[in-house]
């Protein structure tokens, strides 16, 4: 058996049941797993930056791309410390901005790029460390520590962009044709990209019927249809993205942290696109 193989389905089969024990638990175990993929995918980010000769701020980086998922919990726990984080959230980020920029003058001449090294670590923090943090804003609303409901929520984009991408994958091998995105990502087709939104609408649907409305959530037909296009485009344009920040690097993936799948900005590609925009659909459609 491909050994490649057996690493995927053997990181799966520890990944899955920890992924669903730590979005059962939410609370402060959840925000520190995001804080800690967050600050992963940020180190991710800076080192193909790296290999094009630009040099992120990376102490700062990590610790911005580990503050969002926390900020945002305690803004959701409420009290007065969410109240005073809601409050001063800008001010603590302004502040974070005026010492990376003092960092770069003092660092940097002008030869060594130092716009590009304020840009990186800016698109290293907000890429990989806040668009993950949405999975929060999903979690906690109206779900408290310990919820299968809450746990039900979370999965939804999940599962969609899974079949979505196992979809386009099959259909684009199977069928074939003119290629999506040649110069970005020569494997996709059109065909696999058709396949996998039409995959992910049938998920979406599926998972509506089976999971969410069993577990409280009333989701009518049309709008587990919007989620699962919605997904399905924006899922595979997340992908597209980091494909086109791996070829200008030159490498085929982000690290080897996760074994027989890469790095961290290979498994969460997708859903760094998606979870905004599910959270976009839940708070429009009434849901959290």
């Amino acid at each position: 058996m491909d050994r490649n193989f057996v690493q995927r389905v053997s990181v799966v089969a520890v990944a899955v049941p920890v992924s669903v024990f730590v979005v059962y638990q939410g609370g402060m175990v959840l925000a520190l797993a995001l804080a800690a993929v967050g600050a992963l995918g940020a180190r991710e980010v800076f080192d193909l930056a790296r290999k094009g000769g630009v040099d992120a701020a990376w102490g700062l980086g990590l610790i911005g791309a580990a503050a969002p998922a926390l900020v945002t919990y305690t803004v959701l726990t409420g009290g007065d410390l969410g109240e005073a984080a809601a409050r001063g959230w800008i001010a603590l980020a302004a502040a974070w901005l005026l010492v990376l920029l003092t960092w770069v003058l003092g660092t940097r001449r002008p030869d060594q790029k130092p716009l590009s090294a304020i840009a990186t670590t800016l698109f290293g923090v907000v890429y990989a460390g806040a668009l993950p943090a949405f999975l929060l804003a999903i979690r906690h609303p109206h779900e408290g520590p310990r919820s299968w409901a809450g746990v039900a929520l979370v999965f939804f984009p999940l599962v969609v962009v899974w079949v979505c991408d196992t979809a386009a994958m099959f259909a684009g091998r199977a069928i074939g044709g003119p290629k999506l995105a040649p110069t970005v990502s020569p494997g996709k087709t059109r065909s696999g990209a058709m396949a996998g939104v039409i995959g992910a609408v049938a998920a979406s649907l599926l998972y509506v019927a089976v999971v969410l409305e069993p577990s409280g959530f009333r989701v009518p037909v049309w709008q587990g249809v919007i989620f699962g296009l919605l997904l399905g485009v924006v899922g595979q344009v997340g992908d597209l993205v980091e494909s086109l920040m791996k070829r200008e690097a030159g490498v085929k993936d982000s690290s080897t942290l996760i074994p027989g799948h890469g790095g961290m900005l290979d498994r969460l590609d997708s859903l760094y696109f998606a979870l905004p925009a599910a959270t976009i659909l839940y708070l429009a459609f009434g849901i959290v």
